[in-house]
């Protein structure tokens, strides 16, 4: 998996196709991060008492990792990625721009 927590990200598919979002956390052994912003779902909670109120309760819920790509860091678009090493490092680079990630 290529996508890691923070890094800022393109929807491509789906209901939410074409928000931008910043990954709040990966969870690589599903294949499914979890984007800020996007596939907000409503959750019927039932009162208890830590919410004596109940209600619908609104959070980001995980999408596939094929439905986002990686933001370009130069022009903001979508870009695929690619690794390089760069004095002795493993990095990240954008194949768009060839820009590090």
């Amino acid at each position: 998996m290529f996508i890691k927590k923070g890094d800022k990200v393109v929807v491509i598919t789906g209901k939410d196709k074409g928000k931008v979002g910043i990954v709040k956390e990966a969870l690589p052994k599903k294949d499914r991060v979890v984007v800020e912003g996007v596939n907000i779902v409503k959750k019927h909670t039932k009162s208890s008492q830590a919410a004596p109120q109940g209600g619908r309760v609104e959070f980001e819920a995980p999408i596939h990792v094929s439905n986002v790509m990686l933001q370009d860091p130069e022009t903001g678009k979508p870009t695929r990625v690619g690794f390089e090493t760069r004095d002795g490092k493993k990095v990240r680079i954008s194949k768009k721009s060839g820009k590090e990630i």
